[in-house]
Protein backbone atom coordinates (compact mmCIF):
# COMPACT_ATOMS: atom_id res chain seq x y z
CA UNK A 1 0.00 0.00 0.00
CA UNK A 2 1.71 3.08 -0.77
CA UNK A 3 1.58 5.55 1.96
CA UNK A 4 -0.39 9.32 1.38
CA UNK A 5 1.77 12.09 0.61
CA UNK A 6 1.84 15.50 2.42
CA UNK A 7 1.80 17.52 -0.81
CA UNK A 8 1.34 20.71 1.14
CA UNK A 9 4.40 20.54 2.95
CA UNK A 10 6.56 18.59 0.37
CA UNK A 11 6.08 21.85 -2.13
CA UNK A 12 5.02 24.51 0.80
CA UNK A 13 2.14 24.96 -0.94
CA UNK A 14 -0.74 27.54 0.26
CA UNK A 15 -3.80 25.70 2.16
CA UNK A 16 -6.09 28.42 0.73
CA UNK A 17 -6.64 28.27 -3.16
CA UNK A 18 -6.62 32.05 -4.96
CA UNK A 19 -6.27 32.40 -8.61
CA UNK A 20 -4.35 35.10 -10.62
CA UNK A 21 -6.86 38.02 -11.17
CA UNK A 22 -5.00 38.31 -14.65
CA UNK A 23 -4.44 35.11 -15.98
CA UNK A 24 -5.58 31.32 -14.90
CA UNK A 25 -2.52 29.93 -12.60
CA UNK A 26 -3.54 28.76 -9.11
CA UNK A 27 -1.20 30.20 -5.94
CA UNK A 28 -0.45 26.15 -5.85
CA UNK A 29 2.27 26.24 -8.23
CA UNK A 30 4.96 25.90 -6.37
CA UNK A 31 7.43 28.73 -5.58
CA UNK A 32 4.98 31.33 -7.37
CA UNK A 33 4.15 34.56 -5.48
CA UNK A 34 0.68 36.57 -5.74
CA UNK A 35 0.63 40.26 -4.46
CA UNK A 36 -1.46 42.79 -2.76
CA UNK A 37 -3.75 42.91 -6.20
CA UNK A 38 -4.07 39.22 -6.60
CA UNK A 39 -1.33 39.17 -9.65
CA UNK A 40 0.73 36.24 -9.98
CA UNK A 41 4.51 36.87 -9.90
CA UNK A 42 4.79 35.20 -14.13
CA UNK A 43 2.02 38.09 -14.75
CA UNK A 44 3.75 40.77 -13.03
CA UNK A 45 7.03 39.52 -15.06
CA UNK A 46 5.17 39.79 -18.69
CA UNK A 47 4.00 42.97 -17.30
CA UNK A 48 7.59 44.06 -16.99
CA UNK A 49 8.54 42.54 -20.23
CA UNK A 50 6.21 45.20 -22.10
CA UNK A 51 6.82 48.28 -20.38
CA UNK A 52 10.17 48.26 -18.34
CA UNK A 53 12.28 45.94 -19.94
CA UNK A 54 15.04 47.99 -22.61
CA UNK A 55 14.92 45.20 -25.33
CA UNK A 56 17.73 47.18 -27.10
CA UNK A 57 19.73 47.15 -24.25
CA UNK A 58 19.36 42.92 -23.71
CA UNK A 59 20.14 42.57 -28.06
CA UNK A 60 24.09 44.68 -27.92
CA UNK A 61 24.07 42.12 -24.15
CA UNK A 62 23.53 39.19 -26.65
CA UNK A 63 25.69 40.63 -29.58
CA UNK A 64 28.94 41.40 -27.04
CA UNK A 65 28.06 37.53 -25.52
CA UNK A 66 28.21 35.88 -28.84
CA UNK A 67 31.11 38.07 -29.91
CA UNK A 68 32.93 36.86 -27.33
CA UNK A 69 32.38 33.21 -28.17
CA UNK A 70 32.08 32.98 -31.71
CA UNK A 71 35.19 31.27 -33.65
CA UNK A 72 36.42 32.32 -36.61
CA UNK A 73 37.18 28.89 -37.75
CA UNK A 74 33.96 27.39 -38.38
CA UNK A 75 34.20 24.93 -35.08
CA UNK A 76 31.19 24.92 -32.38
CA UNK A 77 31.27 27.78 -30.50
CA UNK A 78 27.64 27.25 -28.57
CA UNK A 79 25.78 24.15 -27.42
CA UNK A 80 22.13 24.09 -28.28
CA UNK A 81 19.94 21.34 -26.12
CA UNK A 82 17.07 20.64 -29.33
CA UNK A 83 14.54 18.51 -28.88
CA UNK A 84 13.02 19.19 -32.90
CA UNK A 85 10.33 21.33 -30.99
CA UNK A 86 9.65 24.52 -31.96
CA UNK A 87 11.39 26.89 -28.88
CA UNK A 88 14.33 25.04 -29.55
CA UNK A 89 14.50 25.44 -33.13
CA UNK A 90 13.56 29.00 -32.85
CA UNK A 91 17.00 29.62 -30.67
CA UNK A 92 19.25 27.66 -32.72
CA UNK A 93 18.46 28.91 -36.05
CA UNK A 94 18.57 32.41 -34.86
CA UNK A 95 22.14 31.88 -33.73
CA UNK A 96 23.21 29.98 -36.94
CA UNK A 97 21.70 32.33 -39.24
CA UNK A 98 20.98 35.51 -37.81
CA UNK A 99 24.09 35.79 -35.46
CA UNK A 100 26.71 33.83 -37.33
CA UNK A 101 27.61 31.48 -34.60
CA UNK A 102 28.41 27.58 -35.18
CA UNK A 103 25.82 25.93 -33.01
CA UNK A 104 26.06 22.16 -32.46
CA UNK A 105 22.74 21.02 -30.94
CA UNK A 106 22.23 18.14 -28.60
CA UNK A 107 19.29 15.81 -28.02
CA UNK A 108 18.25 13.87 -24.79
CA UNK A 109 15.60 11.31 -26.65
CA UNK A 110 12.59 10.90 -25.16
CA UNK A 111 11.33 8.00 -23.44
CA UNK A 112 9.71 6.95 -26.46
CA UNK A 113 9.56 9.01 -29.45
CA UNK A 114 5.99 10.14 -31.14
CA UNK A 115 5.91 9.48 -34.79
CA UNK A 116 5.06 13.45 -34.95
CA UNK A 117 7.88 14.35 -32.76
CA UNK A 118 10.50 11.58 -34.62
CA UNK A 119 9.73 13.66 -37.56
CA UNK A 120 10.14 16.85 -36.23
CA UNK A 121 13.73 16.35 -34.95
CA UNK A 122 14.56 15.37 -38.89
CA UNK A 123 13.36 18.42 -40.29
CA UNK A 124 14.68 20.59 -37.94
CA UNK A 125 18.39 18.30 -38.77
CA UNK A 126 17.82 19.39 -42.67
CA UNK A 127 17.40 22.84 -42.37
CA UNK A 128 21.21 22.89 -41.70
CA UNK A 129 22.29 21.70 -38.25
CA UNK A 130 24.50 19.30 -36.87
CA UNK A 131 22.75 17.09 -33.52
CA UNK A 132 24.09 15.02 -31.05
CA UNK A 133 21.63 12.38 -30.15
CA UNK A 134 21.88 10.48 -26.95
CA UNK A 135 19.61 7.81 -26.13
CA UNK A 136 20.01 6.15 -22.51
CA UNK A 137 20.02 2.88 -21.79
CA UNK A 138 16.75 1.57 -21.78
CA UNK A 139 16.64 -0.84 -18.97
CA UNK A 140 18.15 1.90 -16.47
CA UNK A 141 15.44 4.56 -17.61
CA UNK A 142 12.67 2.43 -17.49
CA UNK A 143 13.68 1.68 -13.93
CA UNK A 144 14.09 5.15 -12.69
CA UNK A 145 10.85 6.23 -14.35
CA UNK A 146 8.86 3.70 -12.55
CA UNK A 147 11.00 4.92 -9.89
CA UNK A 148 10.27 8.42 -10.20
CA UNK A 149 6.71 8.18 -10.94
CA UNK A 150 6.55 6.12 -7.84
CA UNK A 151 8.26 8.16 -5.36
CA UNK A 152 8.27 11.55 -7.30
CA UNK A 153 4.48 11.18 -8.97
CA UNK A 154 6.66 12.31 -11.68
CA UNK A 155 7.71 9.50 -14.73
CA UNK A 156 8.97 12.37 -16.79
CA UNK A 157 12.02 13.48 -14.41
CA UNK A 158 14.66 11.08 -15.65
CA UNK A 159 14.22 12.64 -18.65
CA UNK A 160 14.57 15.64 -16.68
CA UNK A 161 17.92 15.07 -15.56
CA UNK A 162 19.52 14.43 -18.93
CA UNK A 163 17.63 17.00 -20.68
CA UNK A 164 19.60 19.43 -18.53
CA UNK A 165 23.19 17.46 -17.86
CA UNK A 166 23.90 16.40 -21.49
CA UNK A 167 24.00 19.33 -22.81
CA UNK A 168 26.82 20.17 -19.78
CA UNK A 169 28.32 16.89 -20.66
CA UNK A 170 28.91 17.89 -23.93
CA UNK A 171 30.15 21.59 -23.44
CA UNK A 172 32.75 20.31 -20.79
CA UNK A 173 33.71 17.45 -23.42
CA UNK A 174 34.30 19.36 -25.87
CA UNK A 175 35.22 22.73 -24.29
CA UNK A 176 32.91 24.46 -25.58
CA UNK A 177 31.81 26.94 -22.74
CA UNK A 178 28.49 28.06 -24.38
CA UNK A 179 24.83 26.66 -23.33
CA UNK A 180 21.45 28.33 -24.97
CA UNK A 181 18.77 27.14 -23.39
CA UNK A 182 15.44 28.51 -24.38
CA UNK A 183 13.21 30.35 -21.32
CA UNK A 184 13.90 30.16 -17.94
CA UNK A 185 10.41 28.77 -16.54
CA UNK A 186 10.54 29.34 -13.50
CA UNK A 187 10.39 33.06 -14.27
CA UNK A 188 8.02 33.00 -17.44
CA UNK A 189 5.79 30.50 -16.02
CA UNK A 190 6.08 31.78 -12.39
CA UNK A 191 8.25 30.39 -9.65
CA UNK A 192 11.60 31.22 -8.01
CA UNK A 193 11.82 35.14 -9.57
CA UNK A 194 15.37 35.33 -7.97
CA UNK A 195 17.22 35.23 -11.92
CA UNK A 196 14.51 37.10 -13.05
CA UNK A 197 16.82 39.76 -14.09
CA UNK A 198 19.98 37.39 -15.16
CA UNK A 199 20.68 35.86 -18.47
CA UNK A 200 22.41 32.81 -16.64
CA UNK A 201 21.48 30.62 -13.23
CA UNK A 202 23.23 28.61 -10.87
CA UNK A 203 24.97 25.58 -12.43
CA UNK A 204 24.41 23.62 -9.05
CA UNK A 205 21.77 25.08 -6.83
CA UNK A 206 19.28 25.94 -9.45
CA UNK A 207 19.83 23.00 -11.18
CA UNK A 208 19.17 20.59 -8.31
CA UNK A 209 16.52 22.96 -6.65
CA UNK A 210 14.68 23.58 -9.83
CA UNK A 211 14.78 20.90 -12.74
CA UNK A 212 16.09 17.87 -10.34
CA UNK A 213 12.84 18.01 -7.64
CA UNK A 214 15.65 18.69 -5.00
CA UNK A 215 16.14 15.49 -5.65
CA UNK A 216 19.69 14.27 -7.70
CA UNK A 217 19.89 11.20 -9.63
CA UNK A 218 22.48 9.32 -7.43
CA UNK A 219 19.41 9.01 -5.22
CA UNK A 220 18.24 6.12 -6.52
CA UNK A 221 21.01 4.13 -5.61
CA UNK A 222 18.93 3.78 -2.47
CA UNK A 223 16.50 1.91 -4.47
CA UNK A 224 19.14 -0.27 -6.41
CA UNK A 225 20.09 2.15 -8.93
CA UNK A 226 23.90 1.65 -9.03
CA UNK A 227 25.07 4.80 -9.39
CA UNK A 228 27.51 4.02 -12.46
CA UNK A 229 24.80 3.36 -14.17
CA UNK A 230 23.06 7.17 -13.55
CA UNK A 231 26.28 9.08 -14.53
CA UNK A 232 24.95 10.24 -17.39
CA UNK A 233 21.95 11.88 -15.69
CA UNK A 234 24.34 13.74 -13.76
CA UNK A 235 26.17 17.11 -14.42
CA UNK A 236 29.53 16.96 -15.02
CA UNK A 237 31.69 18.29 -11.55
CA UNK A 238 31.60 21.43 -10.56
CA UNK A 239 35.66 21.53 -11.11
CA UNK A 240 35.18 20.86 -14.59
CA UNK A 241 32.27 23.02 -15.68
CA UNK A 242 34.58 25.91 -14.06
CA UNK A 243 37.38 24.76 -15.57
CA UNK A 244 36.16 24.96 -19.16
CA UNK A 245 34.66 28.08 -18.10
CA UNK A 246 30.79 26.79 -18.54
CA UNK A 247 28.71 29.37 -18.76
CA UNK A 248 24.37 28.82 -19.47
CA UNK A 249 22.35 31.12 -20.57
CA UNK A 250 18.75 31.68 -21.38
CA UNK A 251 17.85 32.82 -24.86
CA UNK A 252 14.21 34.77 -23.03
CA UNK A 253 16.90 36.56 -21.34
CA UNK A 254 17.66 38.43 -24.50
CA UNK A 255 14.25 38.01 -26.64
CA UNK A 256 10.79 38.32 -25.73
CA UNK A 257 9.49 35.13 -25.00
CA UNK A 258 6.56 34.38 -27.07
CA UNK A 259 5.75 30.76 -27.69
CA UNK A 260 3.42 31.40 -30.39
CA UNK A 261 5.35 33.69 -32.19
CA UNK A 262 8.52 30.45 -31.91
CA UNK A 263 5.97 28.08 -33.66
CA UNK A 264 5.41 30.48 -36.07
CA UNK A 265 8.94 31.11 -36.67
CA UNK A 266 9.99 27.15 -36.67
CA UNK A 267 7.38 26.35 -39.25
CA UNK A 268 8.79 28.71 -41.60
CA UNK A 269 12.29 27.91 -41.08
CA UNK A 270 12.77 24.44 -40.01
CA UNK A 271 9.73 22.29 -41.32
CA UNK A 272 8.17 22.31 -37.55
CA UNK A 273 4.65 20.81 -37.90
CA UNK A 274 1.90 20.84 -35.35
CA UNK A 275 0.00 17.90 -33.86
CA UNK A 276 -1.88 15.85 -36.47
CA UNK A 277 -4.53 15.01 -33.97
CA UNK A 278 -5.36 18.69 -33.86
CA UNK A 279 -4.50 19.07 -30.09
CA UNK A 280 -2.68 17.29 -27.09
CA UNK A 281 -4.13 15.52 -24.54
CA UNK A 282 -4.37 17.70 -21.48
CA UNK A 283 -4.40 20.85 -23.88
CA UNK A 284 -5.73 23.18 -26.48
CA UNK A 285 -2.64 23.85 -27.99
CA UNK A 286 -1.48 21.66 -30.87
CA UNK A 287 2.11 23.07 -30.84
CA UNK A 288 3.05 21.83 -27.19
CA UNK A 289 4.25 18.59 -25.94
CA UNK A 290 4.37 16.48 -29.14
CA UNK A 291 7.72 14.59 -28.69
CA UNK A 292 7.18 11.84 -25.84
CA UNK A 293 4.36 9.08 -25.42
CA UNK A 294 4.76 9.53 -21.58
CA UNK A 295 5.25 13.80 -21.53
CA UNK A 296 1.22 13.11 -21.12
CA UNK A 297 1.27 11.85 -17.69
CA UNK A 298 4.01 14.31 -16.05
CA UNK A 299 1.41 16.87 -17.25
CA UNK A 300 -0.98 14.84 -15.35
CA UNK A 301 0.37 14.19 -12.10
CA UNK A 302 0.69 18.07 -12.18
CA UNK A 303 -2.59 18.35 -12.15
CA UNK A 304 -3.25 15.69 -9.73
CA UNK A 305 -0.65 17.19 -7.39
CA UNK A 306 -1.21 21.04 -7.56
CA UNK A 307 -4.49 21.19 -9.65
CA UNK A 308 -2.58 22.40 -12.29
CA UNK A 309 -2.44 20.66 -15.97
CA UNK A 310 -0.76 21.93 -18.97
CA UNK A 311 -4.09 23.81 -20.07
CA UNK A 312 -3.69 26.11 -17.44
CA UNK A 313 0.24 27.02 -18.09
CA UNK A 314 -0.64 27.11 -21.91
CA UNK A 315 -3.70 29.45 -21.45
CA UNK A 316 -1.44 31.65 -19.08
CA UNK A 317 1.17 32.56 -20.79
CA UNK A 318 -1.21 33.12 -24.05
CA UNK A 319 -3.35 35.30 -21.61
CA UNK A 320 -0.24 37.17 -20.79
CA UNK A 321 0.72 37.78 -24.94
CA UNK A 322 -2.07 38.46 -25.41
CA UNK A 323 -3.39 36.36 -27.69
CA UNK A 324 -6.84 35.12 -25.38
CA UNK A 325 -8.77 36.74 -22.94
CA UNK A 326 -8.87 35.61 -19.36
CA UNK A 327 -12.46 34.25 -20.01
CA UNK A 328 -11.15 32.40 -23.04
CA UNK A 329 -8.51 30.70 -20.87
CA UNK A 330 -10.98 29.85 -18.13
CA UNK A 331 -13.16 27.88 -20.68
CA UNK A 332 -10.15 26.56 -22.65
CA UNK A 333 -8.49 25.10 -18.82
CA UNK A 334 -12.19 23.96 -17.97
CA UNK A 335 -12.43 22.02 -20.96
CA UNK A 336 -8.88 20.37 -21.44
CA UNK A 337 -6.90 20.91 -18.06
CA UNK A 338 -6.62 17.25 -16.56
CA UNK A 339 -7.38 15.33 -19.47
CA UNK A 340 -6.32 11.90 -18.87
CA UNK A 341 -3.44 10.75 -21.32
CA UNK A 342 -5.77 7.62 -22.61
CA UNK A 343 -4.00 7.54 -25.80
CA UNK A 344 -0.90 6.29 -24.32
CA UNK A 345 -2.03 4.66 -21.18
CA UNK A 346 -1.59 1.04 -22.10
CA UNK A 347 1.85 2.17 -23.80
CA UNK A 348 3.00 3.51 -20.29
CA UNK A 349 1.65 0.37 -18.10
CA UNK A 350 4.05 -1.62 -20.23
CA UNK A 351 6.79 0.53 -20.59
CA UNK A 352 6.83 0.84 -16.85
CA UNK A 353 5.91 -2.62 -15.96
CA UNK A 354 3.06 -1.14 -13.77
CA UNK A 355 -0.24 -2.32 -13.39
CA UNK A 356 -3.39 -0.75 -13.47
CA UNK A 357 -4.23 -0.62 -10.59
CA UNK A 358 -1.00 0.14 -9.14
CA UNK A 359 -1.00 3.16 -10.99
CA UNK A 360 -3.84 4.58 -9.76
CA UNK A 361 -2.99 3.69 -6.40
CA UNK A 362 0.38 5.63 -6.71
CA UNK A 363 -1.98 8.92 -8.38
CA UNK A 364 -4.29 9.07 -5.37
CA UNK A 365 -1.51 9.10 -3.27
CA UNK A 366 -0.64 12.74 -4.33
CA UNK A 367 -4.18 13.82 -4.00
CA UNK A 368 -3.88 16.53 -1.70
CA UNK A 369 -7.16 16.21 0.62
CA UNK A 370 -7.31 20.68 0.60
CA UNK A 371 -7.41 20.21 -3.26
CA UNK A 372 -9.53 17.14 -3.96
CA UNK A 373 -12.58 15.60 -2.31
CA UNK A 374 -14.66 11.90 -3.24
CA UNK A 375 -18.04 12.85 -4.55
CA UNK A 376 -20.22 9.88 -5.59
CA UNK A 377 -17.56 7.53 -6.25
CA UNK A 378 -15.32 9.93 -8.12
CA UNK A 379 -12.38 12.83 -7.58
CA UNK A 380 -13.47 16.30 -8.49
CA UNK A 381 -11.23 19.15 -7.70
CA UNK A 382 -13.04 21.23 -4.36
CA UNK A 383 -12.04 24.67 -6.91
CA UNK A 384 -12.14 25.26 -10.28
CA UNK A 385 -11.20 28.62 -11.72
CA UNK A 386 -13.88 31.16 -13.07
Amino acid sequence: MTRKRDVISLYGLRTEVRYCVRCVVSNQRPRITFDEEGVCSACRYAERKRREIDWEKRERELCDLLDKHRRRDGSYDVIVPCSGGKDSAFVAHQLKYRYGMHPLTVTWAPHLYTEIGWRNLQNFIAAGFDNLLATPDGRVHRQLTRLAFEHLGDPFQPFIYGQKAYPMQIATKYKIPLIMFGENGEVEYGGDSKNENSATHDLHEDLIKHYFSSVGPERWAEYGVPREEVRRYMPPDLREMMEVGLECHFFGYYKKWIPQENYYYAVEHTGFQANPEGHSEGTYSKYASLDDQIDGFHFYMSFVKFGIGRATADASHEIRDGHLTREEGVALVRRFDGQFPQRYFKVFLEYTGLTEERFWECVDSWRSPHLWERVNGEWRLRFQVS
